[in-house]
């Protein structure tokens, strides 16, 4: 490619560009623009490259930009919403400044397109589920034999239980992940906790409202989703588990919580267990109240 040609599609990428670069990631999805006469590019790897070399030259004087998962199909429905054109860069600006807006978006600090998209795809998914989840628990509406709104007490009894097992560890960081089948599909929340000097735990509250919520999910639509929570430790990692049924977690023996873990979920072949890794029984969180009463 000649100097004058390299010139002008990175400035016709610039034009493009409102601090947020909505990024073609996916080679199918960089296809699907190719129909727009406006959208200059031909190959996907050279347009990645292009991308990169925008975002080092932006860096370079001092312009902070973000990057966002362009979706062909969501361009599409904005511009029908909107009444704009679909082939024109303006629009595609335009696009890029609702996603800086209202979509996930990851800060380009000099790391390679390799290592930032994964982590953009990660992000997508995670506010992809929480709105996915926080839709469903507001659709819920009222229980017809009591009244009571449905997904605001499924929220409440997860917070709950989040604190119940938060409780029933040592110090040390912590890892869990809450999966509630649903609709065909999984829904996957994770949860990192360490603790200040005190021994308070400490946890991101974004991801506990998540968290929370997609476990809320699981309680209001009765699912059989579950919690691991792995903690780290001097002597090495401990992993245990619940399982889920109505509004309890059922605690996971030693051999069930290895099956868990060890299991590839998609495929079902088993994957090796990691050394240095205890997996033991998960205690009773124990009744719903101090008392011991029982919840019906």
């Amino acid at each position: 490619m000649g100097h004058s040609q390299h010139h002008t599609m990175r400035r016709a990428l610039r034009r493009e560009v409102a601090g947020t670069i909505g990024l073609l990631a996916d080679e199918d999805d960089f296809a699907a623009m190719r129909r727009y006469r406006t959208f200059t590019f031909d190959d996907h790897v050279t347009y990645l490259q292009e991308v990169e070399g925008l975002l080092k030259s932006l860096a370079a004087q001092g312009r902070l930009t973000s990057i966002a998962l362009f979706d062909p199909e969501e361009y599409e429905e904005f511009c029908a919403d909107t009444g704009l054109a679909p082939d024109a860069s303006a629009s595609r600006a335009r696009f890029a400044a609702e996603l800086a807006a209202a979509g996930p978006t990851v800060p380009y600090e000099g790391q390679a397109l390799t290592d930032l998209v994964p982590d953009l795809v990660d992000e997508t998914v995670r506010q992809t589920t929480w709105e996915y989840a926080t839709m469903l628990l507001a659709g819920i509406g009222a229980c017809a034999e009591c009244g009571v709104d449905i997904g605001r007490s499924a929220f409440a009894r997860a917070s709950d239980l989040l604190m119940r097992v938060l409780d029933t560890a040592g110090p040390g960081p912590r890892h869990l992940v809450c999966s509630v089948p649903c609709d065909g599909q999984t829904l996957l929340a994770a949860l990192h906790t360490g603790h200040d000097d005190d021994g308070n735990a400490r946890l991101d509250e974004a991801e506990a409202l998540e968290f929370t919520t997609v476990l809320a999910v699981g309680i209001a639509t009765r699912s059989s989703g579950g919690l691991v929570m792995r903690t780290g430790g001097k002597t090495g990692d401990r992993v245990q588990g619940w399982r889920l049924e109505g509004e309890r977690l059922h605690p996971l023996t030693a051999a069930e919580v290895f099956d868990a873990y060890c299991t590839d979920a998609l495929s079902g072949d088993l994957i090796a267990p990691e050394s240095g890794v205890d997996y033991s029984a998960a205690p009773d969180l124990g009744d719903d109240e101090p008392g011991g009463g029982h919840h019906h």
